[in-house]
């Protein structure tokens, strides 16, 4: 079994690349440094998961066992050679290669038929509102970046999600203004 490169994967061997850590001590620092905007933490079974197929793929290794009366039982995990070989290949071929990748707002947007224009137009407005304010809020972390002397590569990818907002911003101005003018207009089903 050869494990298949996934955004969350990388970030475990990327974090391990830092330091050993226990999947607590992961999960929290991908929310401190801001990883949460680009990988998908939300469900903790998640990532254990990642760490039993990158463990069992031999791409990390327990390290050893924390015991604390304080906390539960924590395995530490390491990163191996074979791991660190195998994260920087998988950052080459992230960085190099465009995938298709189906997101749910242009599956929504093909079948925008299915509702009346009027319809669209109030759902596209709070999209709006929705990018507008992600738009503040990545601008707010691009700045706090700056302020705090830290170095443009470990913002690079709030940089990038950021430069998509704006796109998605530009062309849902320009969409709602045609809804609104009715240069795009449809029968309603």
């Amino acid at each position: 079994m050869t494990v298949r490169s996934s955004p969350l994967a990388l970030t475990v061997l990327a974090l391990l690349h830092y330091k050993p850590l226990h999947p607590y001590g992961m999960q929290r620092l991908i929310k401190q440094w801001g990883k949460d905007q680009v990988v998908n933490v939300s469900q903790r079974a998640s990532l254990y998961r990642t760490i039993d197929r990158l463990a069992a793929e031999g791409l990390i290794r327990v390290r050893d066992t924390e015991r604390d009366q304080a906390y539960p039982e924590r395995t530490v995990y390491e990163l191996t050679d074979a791991g660190r070989a195998t994260a920087r290949a998988w950052m080459d071929e992230m960085l190099a290669t465009r995938r298709r990748e189906f997101p749910e707002f242009p599956a929504a947007v093909s079948h925008l038929l299915m509702i009346a224009p009027e319809e669209a137009l109030a759902a596209l407005e709070r999209r709006a509102g929705n990018v507008a304010a992600d738009l503040a809020a990545l601008d707010a972390v691009l700045a706090a970046h700056a302020a705090d002397g830290h170095s443009r590569v470990g913002a690079l990818e709030t940089e990038y999600l950021r430069a998509v907002a704006v796109t998605e911003r530009d062309w849902l101005c320009a969409v709602i203004d045609d809804l609104r003018s009715g240069r795009l207009s449809w029968q309603s089903p």
